[in-house]
């Protein structure tokens, strides 16, 4: 994470926003009356869903258990029923 204060921040708001939307780099802004976080709009959504897939009850239980079968204990695509 980069660490910046706002003066800085202002001088380069474009180029530090540009870094941060490529490379998915959070950057944090001191300021005198605390500090700010901005990351990318990727980022965001990607925490987002984490946050919503995690207040799902059981779900993770299931995602780890998936992730501790075997891929021949798994039903092929063509049998899935959507």
């Amino acid at each position: 994470m980069l660490n910046i204060n706002i003066t800085n921040f202002r001088k380069n708001i474009f180029g530090i926003l540009e870094q941060t939307i490529k490379f998915n780099e959070p950057v944090n802004i001191s300021t005198k009356d605390g500090n700010a976080v901005i990351m990318s709009e990727d980022d965001y959504n990607d925490m987002m869903e984490t946050l919503y897939l995690s207040s799902i009850p059981g779900l993770k239980d299931k995602i780890v258990e998936g992730l501790h079968t075997a891929v021949e204990d798994c039903i092929p695509e063509s049998e899935v029923k959507w």
